[in-house]
C-alpha cells in the first residue's frame, strides 16, 4: 500500500507543469541545473568562509560580523538550491527517489539544516554575535558543519554515476 501511494506521488510530480516544462525545453532544464548548483555554491560558499573562520580563530570584530551575514546568505542559496532542485527533481522523480546516492545527500543536507538551526539557537553562537568569541562547543560545531556540507556535495557528485 505504501509503494502504491509512494508510486502514485512520484507519477503525479513526474507528471507536473514543471517536470513537463523542463522535459520539453532544451533551455529550460539547464538554466534550472545551473540555478540549483549557484544556489548550493551561495550557500555553502557562506557556511564554508563562517566554519572555517571559526575553525581558525578570525578575529572576534570579524566573527561578530560575519555571524550576522553568512547565516542569511547561507539560508537563501539553500533556499534557492532546494526549489531548483524540486524542479530537477520533477523531470525523473523515480529514478531519483531510487538512487542511494541521492538519498543521502537529502539525508546530509537535512542533518546540515538541522545542525545549523540547532547550532544558531544554542547560547554558544548568541555569544558569538555579541562578542564574536567562538566557543569550544561552537567550534566543535563549526567542523561538524564543514564535514556535513562537503559529504553532501559530494553525495550530490555522486548521483549521476549511481544512476
Amino acid at each position: 500500500m505504501l509503494d502504491s501511494i509512494l508510486g502514485a506521488i512520484l507519477g503525479a510530480i513526474g507528471s507536473s507543469w514543471p517536470a513537463e516544462a523542463l522535459k520539453s525545453s532544451r533551455l529550460v532544464y539547464p538554466l534550472v541545473n545551473a540555478l540549483h548548483i549557484v544556489g548550493f555554491a551561495l550557500s555553502f560558499g557562506a557556511i564554508a568562509l563562517f566554519d572555517l573562520a571559526i575553525l581558525l580563530r578570525a578575529k572576534a570584530a570579524f566573527l561578530e560580523s560575519l555571524a550576522r551575514f553568512a547565516p542569511r546568505v547561507a539560508a537563501s542559496g539553500l533556499l534557492v538550491a532546494a526549489i531548483a532542485g524540486l524542479a530537477l527533481f520533477s523531470v525523473q522523480p523515480f529514478d531519483y527517489a531510487a538512487n542511494p546516492a541521492f538519498r543521502i545527500k537529502l539525508l546530509l543536507v537535512s542533518a546540515g539544516t538541522l545542525h545549523a538551526v540547532a547550532m544558531h539557537r544554542s547560547e554558544g553562537f548568541r555569544e558569538l554575535r555579541r562578542s564574536g568569541k567562538a566557543s569550544a562547543s561552537v567550534t566543535v560545531s563549526a567542523g561538524v558543519s564543514l564535514l556535513v556540507w562537503i559529504a553532501a556535495i559530494l553525495a550530490g557528485r555522486f548521483i549521476a554515476f549511481l544512476a
